[in-house]
C-alpha cells in the first residue's frame, strides 16, 4: 500500500466537482466532444459510426454490456486526467496542500539540542512549492519513500524553521511510524 500516493490522490479525488457521466447517452456525447467527431468515437469503440449518433440522439440508451464496458472505461480515462490535472495546477501554483499527519518525529541537529523523536500530530498548510514537488515526483513514479523525504523537508521548512525564522541549523527531520497521513488540497 502506497500510504503518500494514495493520500495525495485522495486529496485530488475530492476536488472532483462533476461526477463522470454515468449513462450511454451523456458517455457518448461527452466521448464526441472530447473526440471531434462521431466516426472518431465509433472507430475507437469499434462500432458503427450510426450507432454513435443513435446513441448522440438518445434513440439507444442500453448498450451490449461489452460496450458498456468499454465507453465507460474510455470516459474514466478521459474524465479523471482533466480535473486531476486543474487541481494539482492549483494546488501547486496558488493553493499549496495541506498535511495531516500523526507520526513519530525527529531531528538530527548540533549538539545541546532537543532532538527527540517522538509522536505528534501536525496539520500544516505546505506552500504550493511543495506541492508541485510531491505531485511532480508521484507522476513519474516515485515511491512512498521519496514522497516521504519530500514531506519531510516541506515540514522541515514549514513547521520546524517556521520559514527559516527559527531552528537554522536543522539537518535533517526523521518522519517514521506513520499512524495517519491524510493531504487536503
Amino acid at each position: 500500500m502506497s500510504m503518500f500516493g494514495d493520500g495525495l490522490d485522495a486529496a485530488v479525488q475530492k476536488t472532483f466537482t462533476r461526477p463522470a457521466p454515468k449513462t450511454a447517452g451523456p458517455q457518448m456525447r461527452y466521448l464526441v466532444k472530447q473526440l471531434g467527431s462521431t466516426r472518431a468515437v465509433a472507430q475507437m469503440l469499434r462500432i458503427s459510426q450510426r450507432t454513435v449518433e443513435r446513441y448522440v440522439k438518445n434513440q439507444i440508451k442500453k448498450p451490449r454490456p461489452d460496450l458498456a464496458g468499454r465507453l465507460e472505461r474510455e470516459v474514466k480515462r478521459r474524465w479523471q486526467p482533466q480535473i486531476r490535472a486543474k487541481a494539482r495546477a492549483n494546488a501547486a501554483s496558488t493553493g499549496g496542500i495541506v498535511i495531516d499527519a500523526r507520526a513519530r518525529m525527529g531531528y538530527t541537529a548540533p549538539i545541546g539540542s532537543t532532538d527527540q523523536d517522538r509522536i505528534r500530530h501536525l496539520t500544516v498548510a505546505l506552500p504550493p512549492v511543495y506541492a508541485a514537488r510531491l505531485f511532480d515526483a508521484q507522476e513519474q513514479g516515485a515511491g512512498d519513500t521519496r514522497l516521504q523525504e519530500i514531506a519531510a523537508e516541506a515540514l522541515k521548512e514549514v513547521y520546524f524553521q517556521d520559514g527559516g525564522r527559527r531552528a537554522g541549523s536543522l539537518e535533517e527531520i526523521r518522519f517514521t511510524d506513520i499512524e495517519h497521513l491524510e493531504f487536503e488540497l
